[in-house]
């Protein structure tokens, strides 16, 4: 197994250690203060050759440490090992491809292209995201099966972010056949299923977003375009971290 392997593997050993009840209870307590085994006994109700076992394991992945007193050295401090939780943290943040954890080497000529049924909320909310959070380094487009315009409340909730999208046009799929493609998103049901080959694109990808413009009442829309808007900046923020490997691939 190579290096990434083997890291991913010891990442996900270390996920599964402190997914156990009891050893999540015994760091959270660590995490706060550095304690002897018949503190955590008394802490925790457990008995002490349990809490010595779970402490002995999460010591030997690194995410506890021991320290002799120096007061009495018949005794032994446990406290959380900081740098090996982070160390971990930091390495299912590059397992997962979380926004963030890394800084992305952008692709270059790649083109993303939104599809969602009207083109006039998600999939345009997504292509402003996209142009913003690359800095316009990767090209970003997006048409609707069933194209309608652009809606007001799309602009509005995108100017609050402080991103323009007013110039954007909703255009139908067929405007962008001679695009060459390499990653394909459809941010609506309805799209994903009318479009499930589209530009012979190198990858599909689906984002199963809400429709906000179908909300009734005016107030609730407006917050609805908000959550999309928000959603859509973290998937698409995701999206950039993936970007390298799904272009390689």
């Amino acid at each position: 197994m190579d290096d990434v392997g083997e890291q991913a593997r010891s990442a996900l050993e270390r996920l599964k250690l402190v997914a156990d009840d009891t050893r999540w209870r015994l760091l959270q307590l660590l995490r706060h203060s550095d304690c002897q085994v018949g503190e955590l006994v008394e802490r925790t109700g457990l008995a002490q050759n349990l809490v010595s076992y779970h402490l002995t394991m999460l010591r030997q992945a690194g995410l506890v440490h021991a320290h002799r007193s120096d007061a009495d050295a018949r005794a032994t401090y446990y406290g959380a090992n900081l740098a090996g939780l982070a160390a971990l943290h930091r390495q299912l943040g590059v397992e997962l491809a979380l926004p963030g954890v890394t800084t992305p080497a952008l692709p270059r000529a790649v083109t993303v292209v939104f599809l969602c049924r009207a083109n006039s909320a998600r999939s345009q909310i997504a292509e402003g995201w996209l142009r913003a959070l690359s800095g316009a380094r990767i090209s970003a487009r997006s048409a609707g099966t069933h194209p309608a315009t652009l809606h007001p409340l799309a602009v509005q909730v995108m100017a609050e972010a402080g991103i323009d999208i007013g110039y954007q046009q909703a255009k139908p799929v067929d405007a962008l056949e001679q695009i060459a493609s390499a990653v394909v998103v459809t941010v609506c049901d309805i799209a994903r299923e009318e479009c499930a080959v589209w530009l012979r694109a190198a990858t599909q990808l689906h984002w199963s977003i809400a429709d906000p413009v179908v909300v009734p009442d005016a107030d609730a829309r407006l917050q609805a375009f908000r959550s999309v808007r928000d959603d859509l900046r973290e998937r698409v923020a995701g999206l950039l971290t993936l970007l390298p490997s799904l272009a390689a691939s």
